[in-house]
């Protein structure tokens, strides 16, 4: 699922920036609506799913908080996900069970394993979670104000 999306974000960053394109060559401006809005829904998804990896795979804050920056820059989703797997930071299943880690018992990782163990409830919460963040971003407005 994260190289997945990691792929599908890059190719919604081509997009957004061919909407762009064409919005100042043809003034086609729904063109940005479509592929910002596409763009924006799996920037979201990438984020949530590239902090609950790493959550899952003990990455630190850094590594994390990297992960959801690589979405920022356009096609970096694609370099970060090389790096990760090339440094085996994507290696071992879900953590549905609790182990001997120290950092087992703290409430995120027990949150995880109740998740993990509902995989139907997590997917639901998920893809209504980002679709309320959405929700709320397109009510705001897009990034830079309206043209």
């Amino acid at each position: 699922m994260f190289r997945l999306l990691a792929f599908a974000e890059a190719i919604t960053w081509t997009m957004l920036i061919t909407g762009l394109i064409m919005r100042a060559t043809l003034g086609l401006d729904w063109a940005v609506l479509v592929g910002g809005s596409i763009h924006g829904f799996v920037f979201l998804a990438y984020a949530f799913t590239a902090v609950l990896v790493g959550v899952n795979q003990r990455w630190p804050l850094g590594l994390m908080a990297l992960g959801v920056v690589s979405a920022i820059v356009p096609y970096a989703t694609i370099p970060f996900e090389r790096w990760v797997l090339r440094h085996d930071r994507l290696e071992g299943g879900w953590r549905r069970e609790a182990t001997d880690h120290p950092a087992d018992g703290n409430v995120i990782n027990r949150m995880l394993r109740w998740f993990l163990a509902r995989p139907l409830l997590l997917t639901i919460l998920s893809v209504l979670g980002i679709a309320a963040v959405f929700t709320i971003l397109l009510i705001i407005g897009p990034p830079g104000g309206r043209d």
